[in-house]
């Protein structure tokens, strides 16, 4: 499997060859290469970078790597250990770092893992920077420090319990109005630090807590990406516990899905709508999500008197976007909630707080609530690519195919319909084209994905 390098990190498989998976090598080389870019930016400073790791098989090895190698490199580090992505960007900015490292391969499954690369704030390097480091990973000179000079590892810390503090500070966090509601909630956290961190989160929201899937051993009890395919048994137990909803979150707890108290989807999509519903009830402004995001989020946002806008998919993208329209809430799809109040990072913390204050606030059920909202239905579906598609040309064509509709290139190509839309774009993540379609109905957004698959095989002649 070929190294992935993008505005999401550098990400590969565990073993193999050097180059062509994510090797003891490759770990140190853009180790090396991300540290001389961030002293490349504080020159004649002693680098403090933050380093933590979710809960995959791999994660403690990955850690020694790169832990020893900014040693190596004369940077000091604090290292938080078992932490979500969330919680090590909000370390990096509570530490006052220069940067930050998060061992984490998101939702892929349990064989990927991948470096994640901060800056100073806490947030994702931008593609020019991103370039700059992987440019810096070919060149073969460079002079380490000598014994007098190497890093000092200065604090080990657990900071989950920090982060949450944090969450529950925010002036639009109720805990006490959530205490009040004594909700019953299933969590499902895959088996990584999620099942840490989100049990403890709702227990000082005065939650109950049926947990699934919390032990944080990397071994994935299903597929890691929250989609409902992969939910069925959170389903079931709500339903069997008389629950009142079900959290769910990916393997770095970035992203949220909810379950309703009947077993069914909130939908991945409404996360970011509910979240956005109740801010801009209590806050005007604007709003920001990626491409591949219902357009709820836009019927919500003017119906609060805001304006919305979309941007390239990459959570580096939709916080420059969410900075240049001055947008309160933001975030992505596919439950990423992004609240500039506490951070610019997708965090699940953020959106279990804010939800289940909305939630009772309202005093209604999660199905109820669901009910207020535009009946938007997505199918997310993919190609695997192979060295026969050439994917700029595939797109190209499909763009020109439909010049007479409403196109947006800055992402792939999105095309606008009146009553639907279409997503194609090749993924950060992973070796795939994803086709993301939204329409009015289940079956016509299955409908349309299946007849784009149709077309896009046929132009590679698959």
């Amino acid at each position: 499997m070929t190294l992935i390098k993008s505005i999401s990190g550098i990400r590969g498989t565990i073993g193999g060859e050097m180059g062509e998976n994510l090797t003891p090598i490759d770990i140190v080389k853009f180790t090396v290469a991300y540290t001389r870019f961030i002293a490349s930016k504080n020159e004649a400073k002693r680098l403090k970078i933050v380093v933590g790791r979710d809960a995959r098989i791999s994660g403690e090895m990955v850690n020694d790597i790169i832990e020893g190698t900014l040693l190596g490199c004369g940077a000091d580090v604090i290292n938080v250990g078992l932490c979500t992505t969330p919680g090590t960007e909000m370390a990096v900015i509570t530490h006052k770092a220069d940067g930050g490292i998060i061992i984490t391969a998101s939702h892929n499954p349990k064989q990927w893992n991948a470096l994640k690369l901060l800056n100073e704030k806490g947030e994702f390097l931008n593609d020019a920077e991103g370039k700059q480091v992987l440019a810096l990973a070919e060149q073969e000179e460079f002079v380490f420090p000598d014994v007098d000079n190497i890093g000092k590892v200065i604090l080990r810390e657990d900071f989950n319990a920090t982060h949450i503090d944090q969450v529950l500070a925010l002036k639009l966090v109720d805990v006490e109005k959530v205490k009040a509601r004594k909700f019953k909630v299933v969590v499902d956290a895959v088996n990584s630090v999620g099942g840490v961190v989100i049990p403890a989160l709702l227990r000082r929201l005065g939650c109950e807590v049926v947990e699934l899937n919390c032990e944080p051993n990397g071994h994935f009890a299903h597929n890691p990406e929250p989609l409902p395919q992969n939910l069925t048994e959170i389903s079931e137990v709500i339903v069997r516990e008389g629950a009142d909803l079900g959290v769910v979150v990916d393997p770095d707890v970035d992203r949220l899905a909810l379950v309703n108290e009947d077993g069914t989807m909130f939908g991945e999509e409404y996360t970011l709508v509910a979240v956005a519903d109740y801010i801009l009830s209590q806050t005007k402004g604007n709003t920001c999500s990626n491409l591949s995001s219902s357009r709820a989020l836009s019927d919500v946002t003017v119906a609060h008197g805001g304006e919305y806008a979309a941007a390239a998919v990459g959570e580096v993208n939709v916080v420059a976007k969410m900075k240049e329209i001055g947008a309160v809430i933001g975030g992505e799809g596919n439950g990423g909630v992004i609240y500039p109040e506490l951070h610019y990072g997708r965090d699940a913390l953020v959106g279990v707080a804010l939800f289940l204050t909305y939630l009772a606030d309202q005093g209604c059920t999660m199905t109820e609530l669901r009910k207020r909202y535009p009946a938007y239905y997505a199918s997310k579906n993919k190609i695997e690519l192979t060295p026969a598609i050439d994917v700029d040309n595939l797109l190209l064509t499909m763009k020109e195919r439909y010049a007479h509709e409403r196109v947006n290139d800055i992402d792939g190509v999105k095309i606008d319909f009146e009553e639907h839309w279409v997503h194609l774009r090749k993924s950060n993540t992973e070796p795939i084209i994803r086709i993301y379609t939204e329409a009015k109905s289940q079956a016509f957004a299955d409908e349309v994905a299946q007849q784009f698959i149709a077309e896009m095989k046929a132009v590679c002649n698959l």
